[in-house]
């Protein structure tokens, strides 16, 4: 399935100069005074601008896009190669409005294969991960399986959380100037990502104020769309203040009535396939008619739960099943996004002048995909991806990113105790503590230092910087999260947003273990129990990302699960989320820093010596005392 590349067509990648000759052909070709290269012709064919579907259509293309679409049969020109699909409905290409590919664990030449075939053929990712692992290369990395030939079309949105807060370090940091640089470096980079630090756009106080108000102003000056983060944002001075900022969108919105605010306030809402149901019915009762302000976003959705679920159809069908018109539906996933977006002139409707990228699908209600095109040619059938992945050996600065020059050893898990105690208190959290305040526990003092509590469910969590080369670790006790099971960790280096390497564990020694496997991997998962390495999954790339078939990836995590389900695993009892009991997967994402996070544990660094910190108020704290 993979091969080498040969000499690349320059369509591939979005540029002015190529523009104006790719569309010069176009016109031409359009006229009938050049020979057009293929043509689709389909049973019926969905117009997303007026949704409305016509009867016996013709797609022509002359590329990579579309020259003319109308009635079968009656394009002037002459035309090279002819199909025809008279039982199957066209729609546009699916796209991704907001999507963290990096979250996948998949490289993009890998998650093309993935996705392609559920119809999504192109996605603006929102490129946060990657560019917390190395900032400089940010745009390098995304168009390189463009370049040799891949059919996803990605457009790059640099991250606003590069840092995530102030008190964060290492890989990246962007600024004015920076995405300055990258609006003008592609007319593919559509803006700035999710701008997620709202203590650092409402106050001048804080340290990170001048720098997102900066990527902010280099945005606008470019035409850009600034997208946002508003969680936990709901009272409506909140609402009405993040909508004044700029911040164009939301994808965080949990409820139908904080949906209805944001959208009312003049925000893109985004909605997220867990919410939907209950969203999309309540929009419905409502009696919402335009349904343009609305997008459909995976977000983050790893490979093997696309290979369970779907991509963007998943979603769409789930908005589906909720009683929305299956066409309302696909304008969510194909016109809305694109316009939000402001790349209409290249996706998001089968008309001239865009990507040849089509859906056909075999029953609309449905959503059931027979087949998808991307720039003009066919590239799966069925869920079998047609097309050739392209060859990459990415290179030392995409695969050498976990930098830690030593050995972890059990001692840089120890929590020391001062002299002639049998207890001390303790700074306590949670996974996904959103509480202004953290817990205070007293703890036993066992060989001068603080020990774990199973008994109150207290395990030991902590972040392994991997960007100084120093390896500095941070340490707390965290409740209900992490193995009970004896001498037993787990160790990640997917650690949302600064991806550093987090661990949890019932011992020192199986965390210090685990860690040093993911030093020696450069990057993904270890899991020791009772003292020996049983399982380790690879992500070779940024620490985030493997170069291999999603089936590859997911066996080996199957293995994971495997081998976790031996563990017993500690949980909250007043905090058990869907995605518990079993392997703690979503621990991933309970490292983030963003709102409505307050006290959260970060790599020790300058700007956070302690490691722990509320990072609304800049204020640090001793986990213990």
């Amino acid at each position: 399935m993979r091969q080498a590349m040969n000499a690349i067509p320059d369509d591939l990648l979005i540029n002015a100069p190529d523009e104006v000759r790719i569309r010069q052909d176009l016109v031409l070709t359009a006229l009938g005074r050049r020979p057009a290269d293929r043509s689709l012709r389909v049973g019926r064919l969905l117009d997303v601008h007026s949704r409305t579907w016509s009867e016996d259509q013709e797609i022509v293309f002359k590329g990579r896009r579309i020259a003319w679409v109308g009635p079968a049969g009656s394009y002037p020109g002459e035309v090279r190669e002819r199909v025809h699909r008279p039982d199957l409905a066209a729609v546009p290409g699916f796209g991704e409005v907001h999507k963290h590919i990096e979250s996948s664990h998949l490289t993009p030449e890998w998650e093309a294969a993935l996705v392609l075939p559920h119809g999504n053929t192109w996605t603006c990712e929102a490129s946060h991960e990657f560019s917390n692992v190395n900032g400089a290369r940010n745009l390098e990395f995304w168009f390189e399986a463009r370049r040799r030939g891949s059919p996803l079309k990605i457009f790059p949105q640099p991250g606003s959380a590069v840092p995530p807060t102030a008190y964060e370090w290492g890989g990246g940091w962007y600024g004015h100037d920076e995405q300055a640089r990258f609006m003008g470096e592609s007319l593919m980079v559509t803006g700035l990502d999710e701008v997620m630090d709202w203590p650092a756009v409402w106050n001048p106080d804080n340290p990170s104020y001048k720098r997102l108000w900066g990527m902010i102003e280099a945005t606008f000056a470019a035409r850009g769309v600034v997208e946002g983060h508003a969680s936990g944002l709901r009272d409506l001075p909140s609402i009405n203040a993040f909508a004044a900022a700029g911040l164009a969108s939301d994808h965080e919105v949990q409820t139908p009535e904080e949906t209805w605010d944001k959208l009312t306030r003049g925000l893109f809402v985004e909605l997220r396939v867990y919410a939907m149901d209950e969203i999309v019915k309540w929009l419905l009762a409502k009696g919402l008619q335009d349904w343009s302000q609305i997008a459909f976003t995976t977000d983050d959705r790893s490979a093997s739960h696309t290979l369970e679920l779907g991509a963007s159809d998943h979603n769409a069908r789930v908005a589906i099943e909720a009683g929305l018109a299956p066409e309302i539906a696909i304008q969510c996933l194909t016109i809305n996004p694109a316009r939000h977006m402001r790349i209409t002139p290249f996706v998001g409707s089968l008309a001239p002048g865009r990507f040849g990228d089509v859906v056909l699908l075999s029953d609309v209600a449905k959503l059931a995909i027979a087949e998808v095109w991307a720039d003009g040619a066919q590239v799966s059938e069925g869920k079998r991806y047609l097309g050739q992945v392209p060859e990459i050996q990415w290179p030392d600065w995409a695969t050498q990113t976990i930098n830690i020059k030593r050995s972890i050893k059990l001692q840089d898990f120890e929590l020391p105790a001062e002299p002639g105690r049998a207890t001390m208190k303790a700074a306590v959290i949670r996974p996904f503590h959103w509480h202004p305040e953290f817990y205070t526990l007293e703890l036993p003092v066992r060989d001068g230092a603080v020990q774990r509590n199973e008994s109150e469910a207290i395990t030991k969590f902590a972040i392994v910087d991997r960007f100084s080369g120093d390896g500095r670790v941070a340490k707390m006790f965290w409740r209900g999260c992490g193995p009970r099971t004896p001498e037993t960790a787990v160790a990640c280096s997917v650690a949302h947003d600064k991806h550093n390497i987090w661990v949890v564990g019932s011992s020192d020694a199986a965390m210090a273990k685990a860690v040093n496997a993911l030093i020696e991997l450069q990057g993904g998962w270890a899991l020791v129990r009772e003292g020996e390495l049983v399982a380790t999954v690879r992500f070779e790339v940024g620490g985030l990302m493997s170069c291999r078939s999603a089936q590859a990836l997911d066996d080996e995590m199957q293995a994971l699960y495997a081998e976790g389900r031996k563990v017993d695993w500690m949980y909250e009892p007043t905090f058990r989320p869907r995605w518990y009991p079993g392997f703690p997967e979503r621990l991933m994402f309970a490292t983030l820093t963003c709102a409505p996070w307050s006290w959260v544990l970060v790599a020790p660094c300058e700007q956070a010596p302690l490691g722990f910190i509320n990072v609304q108020t800049g204020e640090a704290h001793p986990v213990v005392w």
